[in-house]
């Protein structure tokens, strides 16, 4: 995950003058121990540790380095801060990140920059060539990141287009784990996915962290927690030849079951009475075809509500941590260990007489009792009258009735794609649900991610325990499950 490359930085010519506002970056005199880099290389090949005062090697979870006071003299550390702190940074936002960052510092002309720069090909891609046995491009990816309060780098493996090692610079002020913003490295399982976090990093001034890129290098920035420090570092990656990826990962997709054949009655026991009336249905569904979401508010009853809220709070409830960390982190319930009344509402949203009346909310075909496209042609109607529907067929005859129907296709802008019912995991064409009942607290998530399956579907939202005036809404969602290229 990250940025595609868009060019490289290289090396300053050699032989080219100095002009009066150029600087000269001296590095840490690791580079020219002849005995501690052989040292460090035998380390780095056998995959053990090595410590000394001046520079680490490590093995776990993934091959990793660690050189304090990497750059050596303290003047040009601090003057080269000062530069950065002046550039243009661009607040970057989405799914897995949350920071502020520079532009590509390959044409920085800024004399601290590009003495850095300069320093990292010339000598420092050298000695990193030396130790780690991989023959390095004399190019490199740099720019420069600012963290500040609340932001945050999700779990990542950094692989892209040739990268090999990948190199931090920290530039922070006095630093603690309480602060936040830790390099967080996860140890992975037999299938190559990141498990839990095995060691944390604290940025600490003028130390230069590095490491392998590769299928199992999976780490994060943990979200800064001081609202008055900023967590400034130089960051990129050097190149070299591409390594074979594994497969990727195939998740078995959560369980997904056709409709509880429950009547209209559930219906009245749960929901508020306004939302089962058909004008508001038909409303409903013309708002929903022309957005392709809605948000339904006070959707239940509010006894049912409250009864949901305390039940929520039950500790015999069994929760489990959801992974991996590069897609998803929240905890789910053990439906097993639910009080019945969260019971009753699983069923409730599984009901056959929930799928009609979503059938009517969306124009989406979700039960035999739906019109579909030839009805509306026929001037049938929009919806179907969800609190006096006839007994369900017997199953083969709903499945062969399901099998040849086509469902409504809401009119929306060319850019969202149509909800369509396509043959589903039982290899019919019944309309099927799957659900979660998850816990959410801070620090979780979920991510877009690269072997997410593309498909259509029907998201229902329905939040408990959220600020007042959110905490009873119901939200459906019309969406195309997308990949990341």
């Amino acid at each position: 995950m990250g940025a595609k490359r868009r060019g490289a930085a290289t090396a300053a010519p050699a032989g080219r003058k100095r002009g009066k506002r150029e600087a000269l970056a001296e590095l840490s005199d690791i580079l020219r121990d002849t005995a501690l880099r052989e040292r460090a290389a035998e380390a780095w090949a056998r995959r053990e540790q090595l410590r000394h005062e001046v520079a680490a090697v490590e093995p776990t979870p993934f091959r990793h380095g660690v050189i304090p006071g990497f750059l050596a003299r303290a003047a040009f550390a601090e003057a080269l801060r000062d530069e950065l702190l002046g550039l243009g940074f661009r607040g970057r936002r989405n799914d897995l990140l949350s920071l502020r960052q520079s532009e590509e510092l390959r044409g920085s002309l800024e004399p601290h920059v590009a003495a850095l720069r300069h320093a990292l090909c010339e000598e420092f891609r050298p000695w990193l060539s030396a130790v780690t046995q991989i023959e390095l491009e004399p190019t490199i990816d740099i720019s420069c990141a600012k963290y500040e309060y609340t932001d945050v780098l999700l779990c990542h493996d950094d692989e892209l287009e040739g990268r090999r090692i990948a190199f931090i610079l920290y530039l922070v002020p006095p630093w603690e784990k309480s602060d936040g913003g830790t390099l967080d490295l996860y140890s992975t399982n037999e299938h190559f996915q990141p498990q839990q976090i095995v060691k944390s990093l604290v940025p600490s001034w003028n130390t230069l962290v590095f490491f392998e890129v590769s299928p199992v290098s999976f780490h994060q920035v943990s979200e800064v927690l001081s609202e008055e420090k900023c967590r400034l570092s130089v960051s990129g990656w050097f190149h070299g030849p591409s390594i074979v990826r594994p497969a990727g990962c195939i998740e078995a997709p959560l369980p997904r079951s056709p409709h509880i054949p429950y009547n209209h009655e559930i219906l009245y026991e749960w929901i508020s009475l306004v939302y089962l009336d058909m004008d508001s249905q038909a409303q409903i569904q013309e708002e929903f075809e022309e957005r392709s979401e809605i948000l339904l508010k006070d959707f239940l009853k509010k006894e049912k509500y409250q009864l949901l809220c305390e039940a929520l709070e039950n500790k015999d409830i069994q929760w489990s941590s959801q992974g991996p960390a590069n897609k998803r982190l929240y905890e789910t319930a053990e439906e097993d260990s639910l009080p019945e009344i969260l019971d009753k509402f699983l069923q409730f949203l599984r009901s056959e007489a929930l799928f009609l009346l979503l059938s009517n909310f969306t124009g989406l075909k979700l039960h035999f009792l739906a019109p579909s496209d030839e009805d509306e042609d026929a001037g049938e109607g929009k919806a179907t009258d969800t609190t006096g529907y006839s007994s369900p067929k017997p199953e083969q005859e709903e499945a062969e009735h399901y099998a040849d129907s086509k469902p409504h296709q809401p009119d929306q802008p060319d850019h969202v794609h149509k909800a369509q019912d396509s043959k589903t995991q039982n290899g019919s064409g019944i309309p099927v649900c799957a659900g979660e009942l998850r816990r959410w607290t801070h620090g979780h998530y979920t991510l877009v991610h690269d072997t997410q399956a593309t498909e259509f579907a029907l998201d229902l939202l329905f939040f408990c325990g959220c600020e007042e005036e959110k905490k009873t809404d119901w939200q459906v969602v019309n969406r195309e499950a997308y990949c990341t290229q």
